[in-house]
């Protein structure tokens, strides 16, 4: 079979070559998943370049979240069935034409599902609805982000509004909030603006922001943390331009703020069995009625990585990259 694999890490356009392997068989309590499509992360690229909160063993496999067909059972595997086509967001090694998955992990995936928006289901939109419930806020209620023009961004914005939630956005560049209007998503302002600061007073009508969520860290987290009211949360959920959140101290002290980070790795697993069932059955809802959309920037065969890659990490890109197998 097919596989992407790095010898070494580094720069993912360079070190990601399309090697073949064995097909692996599935032991017992797991499945063999025949690939169909997968998207390319962030979280992806720094873990071949050796920077991510997982270091895999050299030469090392590549890839974690795909959509494909169940291909062969291991023993004790019963609720899912060869032929049906499954999604999962934590499988390592998902860049191959096969990869093995515990059967318990896999999301049986509905016929209404198109392979696009399904093999994009897990990591980022299921992070993003664990993350607002993590936040712990009521309809009505502000929370504020920056790199709202992100996947995650954009998503938050719109399983808030879903769900009654005020999600005011924050971006570097005043086209940043056109795109966003675009897309059906109004509540943004560009810090670009001499007058940011005002423009969000007038937005919120001066109304207590509750919670934030730093995904770029640097002074960008400071500016987040800077318009939470008191007793409010920052989360930081990931690092995009600086992995030190620049924040002041008389915004945690005065605001008696509490500050703490966000690992989908870490948080999904936690989550009680019928919660999760809950929370898939809210993205199936949505992406069903269009309330959360999953658009596609592009779609590769895996041996082009290359240009996949670079695609990726296209600034002002909308959608994400999708790999064929």
């Amino acid at each position: 079979m097919r596989a992407l694999i790095h010898p070494t890490f580094g720069d993912p356009e360079q070190v990601l070559q399309l090697e073949e392997r064995p097909i692996p068989a599935p032991g017992a309590g797991q499945v063999r998943v025949r690939t169909l499509l997968s998207p390319i992360h962030n979280h992806d690229l720094w873990t071949v370049r050796g920077t991510y909160g997982f270091t895999p063993e050299l030469p090392a496999a590549s890839g974690t979240e795909a959509l494909g067909v169940v291909d062969a059972l291991g023993d004790g595997v019963e609720h899912l069935a060869v032929g049906q086509r499954v999604a999962t967001g934590g499988t390592f090694g998902a860049w191959a034409e096969y990869f093995l998955a515990d059967a318990a992990g896999l999301i049986p995936v509905p016929d209404s599902l198109p392979d696009e928006s399904a093999a994009q289901l897990v990591s980022m939109p299921f992070s993003t609805i664990t993350l607002l419930r993590f936040l712990d806020v009521r309809p009505g209620e502000w929370i504020v982000q920056n790199a709202a023009n992100g996947a995650v961004g954009r998503m938050l914005a719109q399983l808030g509004a879903a769900r009654g939630v005020r999600v005011l956005g924050l971006v570097r560049r005043t086209a940043g909030v056109d795109e966003l209007r675009a897309q059906g998503v109004s509540d943004v302002v560009a810090t670009d603006h001499d007058d940011w600061r005002e423009q969000v007073a007038a937005l919120t009508g001066g109304a207590p922001i509750m919670a934030g969520v730093d995904s770029v860290g640097g002074s960008s987290a400071g500016d987040v943390l800077s318009l939470l009211a008191e007793g409010g949360t920052l989360v930081a959920f990931g690092a995009m331009d600086s992995p030190t959140m620049e924040i002041a101290s008389s915004d945690v002290i005065f605001k008696q703020a509490t500050v703490k980070g966000f690992w989908g790795s870490k948080v999904i697993p936690q989550l009680e069995p019928a919660v999760r069932s809950e929370l898939f059955g809210e993205l199936f809802q949505r992406i069903g009625d269009g309330t959360l959309t999953l658009p596609v920037a592009a779609t590769f065969d895996a041996a082009d990585i290359r240009a996949a890659v670079q695609a990726s990490n296209a600034p002002g890109r909308v959608g994400k990259v999708l790999l064929r197998f």
